[in-house]
């Protein structure tokens, strides 16, 4: 199941996302390996094959989930 990568970065307004086919389980291992490793760039590729280079010390924070469905229509929310 793909999830959803979003990365904050230091001294940026916005965030980055990359969304993955990796499992969430696969992306959290990988985040985990370069936060607390020797790494100094943390390596994602997204779902199109582009590979997602970030500085370990830019990192601020990290959110791995499961992308939300889009919701269509002019339904109410319960």
């Amino acid at each position: 199941m793909a999830v959803d990568v979003k990365i904050g970065i230091t001294e940026s307004p916005r965030e980055l996302v990359v969304h993955t086919d990796q499992s969430s389980d696969d992306a959290h291992a990988l985040v985990q390996a370069a936060l607390t490793g020797n790494e100094k760039i943390l390596s994602l590729t997204d779902d199109k094959g582009v590979r997602v280079l970030v500085p370990v010390e830019r990192i601020a924070y990290v959110e791995v989930g499961v992308p939300e469905s889009r919701r269509v229509g002019f339904g109410t929310a319960v």
